[in-house]
């Protein structure tokens, strides 16, 4: 006998947009951690006293996916079809590919200088897209809160290791 409910176990019995929104948060954090390279270059690096522990990085971004994704697909159903649900799209895309470029300028390439300046963009995508989901859905720009909370306490770990280790580059 089929069920029509969904089974959160059962990724193919979710509805469409939440299979989107797992397969872009996968995709991001897939991609962000290939390109993350924590090693001797990185442990070099002279880090702020107040840099948190580098297990917890792990912990706060997964969280931040969830509720990011839950904020995205409450918006989305929120949104009628056409630009609105298009622009939103695309602006949730944009923020997707700025998360994975800040890990390829930081540590693929080691430019934490050139990761600060793309960080800025990235905190500025993350509230463009709350500022549009507050106009369909508080909440789900509220889920975005801590986002933008992380995002800031990230570029500024970014620009005092920039600060802390100049030149990059060199």
């Amino acid at each position: 006998m089929e069920h029509s409910r969904t089974v959160w176990w059962r990724p193919n019995s979710w509805p469409r947009d939440v299979q989107g929104a797992v397969a872009l948060m996968v995709a991001v954090a897939g991609l962000g951690g290939w390109a993350t390279d924590i090693g001797p270059w990185y442990f070099a690096l002279v880090q702020p006293a107040w840099k948190p522990p580098d297990a917890l990085f792990g912990p706060v971004w997964t969280v931040l996916y969830i509720t990011t994704g839950w904020a995205g697909v409450r918006t989305w159903r929120r949104l009628p079809s056409g630009p609105a649900r298009s622009g939103f799209l695309l602006v949730c895309l944009l923020h997707a590919m700025l998360n994975v470029l800040w890990s390829v300028l930081y540590f693929t390439l080691r430019r934490p200088d050139w990761a600060l300046v793309e960080g800025l963009a990235l905190w500025l995508t993350a509230a463009w897209a709350a500022g549009l989901m507050r106009r369909v859905d508080r909440t789900s720009a509220l889920l975005m809160l801590p986002l933008l909370a992380w995002l800031a306490v990230a570029l500024a770990l970014n620009a005092a290791t920039v600060w802390l280790n100049p030149p990059f580059g060199a």
